[in-house]
């Protein structure tokens, strides 16, 4: 699976500027980004997001999607810088080095990955002939989705057939952004010219396909309802960048968006599925949800070149996460599910035996526990491929100094 909701609910294991009235009282010192420089209060929604997605993949609440619809969030907040770069630069450069940041540090993952599915049996030639060996290439540009065995062919290690499943479950949100890289110089041209028609478009191809009106069979149509469920969002980017949110009346804004919401909530109430209110099941709602939901945010969120106040202290985490997205992206899942065996060696303590069920109940929380030193080791041991994939020198930590602006994987 490749979609969304392939990386699943629940426990990876048992199975990824404001307006000038806002930015006066944000009250930053530093003053605010709307001169060019980083904006830190984006930084800041982008580790909150990825942070949330983490979250999500270890307790599996679903109303985590409803609370907070982070994946809406970080593709309206790659459009707008997205917007940005196209602006000051060719589309051709800017798509060119959009994709130099994201590929590099997965084809490292899938150095990892890729000899493990062989290695455990998977036979993608003799499976599939010879679109199982060009399916192959989508390891190295995702243009649809990298092939794998679910289950696998067998166990890896102390890991269950479905760790192929999971580690690869991540990678949906590469080829999306992919997709959406490689259309945002026709999609901001659109924008530009028709800006209300740019947001409803992909609405509208969301609700063809996932209504059943338009059928897309096979991993295309899961492509294309991903590309349809977040394409609002990003081109909402768009209008973040280009000011629009603050030229149209607030009330107008905050009105739309609440229908938008509303009409997401409604429509998922009648398409629940066997994980009740989890929206990354149930494209249309997470489609208008979202757009809802980033709407107002950015319409209400400061702009700010530094952190202030208190949040100055999160200035170095929010630095790394952002230097970092795609590393912890992509590796995530993976490390939730190597958490397992971890766990399992508390019942190899003597007296242990007495708190089992204690101990089957504080799973997530260890997991919670567990899985940020491990992903501190990943960031060590691979994330320097961001910074080559970025033209900078390589770098273990990338915290940076106070008020140093980060420089954004493809969120």
């Amino acid at each position: 699976m490749s979609t969304p909701h392939a990386m699943g609910p629940g426990p990876a294991r048992h199975r990824a500027d404001g307006p000038p009235r806002a930015r006066a009282a944000a009250g930053a010192p530093a003053g605010t980004a709307r001169d060019g420089g980083r904006d830190r209060c984006l930084d800041l929604l982008r580790a909150l997001a990825l942070v949330r997605v983490v979250v999500f993949h270890i307790f599996g609440w679903s109303w985590l999607t409803v609370l907070f619809p982070s994946m809406g969030v970080m593709f309206a907040l790659a459009g707008s810088l997205m917007a940005r770069s196209l602006g000051q630069r060719g589309g051709v450069r800017v798509v060119r080095g959009r994709l130099r940041r994201l590929l590099p540090p997965m084809w490292l993952f899938a150095l990892l990955v890729v000899p493990l599915l062989f290695a455990t049996g998977w036979h993608p030639v003799r499976d599939g002939g010879t679109a199982g060996l060009l399916s192959l290439l989508n390891w190295l540009v995702p243009l649809g989705a990298p092939p794998y065995p679910d289950p696998a062919g067998h166990p890896w290690g102390p890991l269950d057939a479905s760790w192929a499943d999971q580690a690869a479950g991540p990678l949906w949100y590469i080829r999306a952004y992919l997709w959406f890289v490689l259309a945002s110089p026709l999609l901001l041209r659109l924008f530009r010219r028709a800006p209300w028609a740019g947001v409803a478009l992909p609405l509208a191809l969301c609700a063809l396909c996932t209504t059943g009106l338009v059928t897309i069979p096979g991993e295309s149509g899961e492509a294309v309802t991903d590309f349809a469920t977040y394409g609002a969002c990003w081109v909402l980017g768009f209008a973040h960048h280009d000011g629009l949110l603050r030229r149209v009346p607030r009330y107008v804004t905050v009105s739309l968006a609440s229908f938008a919401m509303a009409a997401g909530i409604w429509w998922a109430s009648g398409h629940l599925t066997s994980e009740g209110w989890n929206l990354d099941e149930i494209p249309l709602a997470q489609a208008l949800w979202s757009l809802g939901f980033v709407a107002i945010l950015l319409l209400y969120s400061p702009s700010w070149r530094a952190l202030p106040g208190r949040l100055a202290r999160l200035d170095p985490w929010v630095t790394l996460a952002n230097n970092r997205a795609v590393t912890v992206y992509l590796w995530h899942n993976l490390l939730i599910m190597l958490t397992d065996p971890l766990i399992d060696q508390a019942w190899r303590i003597p007296g242990t035996d007495r708190f089992g069920g204690v101990l089957d109940a504080s799973y997530p929380v260890l997991t919670l526990v567990l899985v940020w030193p491990m992903l501190a080791v990943v960031i060590v041991l691979s994330g320097w491929a961001e910074d080559l994939a970025a033209r900078r020198r390589p770098r273990l930590w990338p915290s940076g100094a106070r008020g140093t602006p980060a420089v954004p994987g493809p969120r």
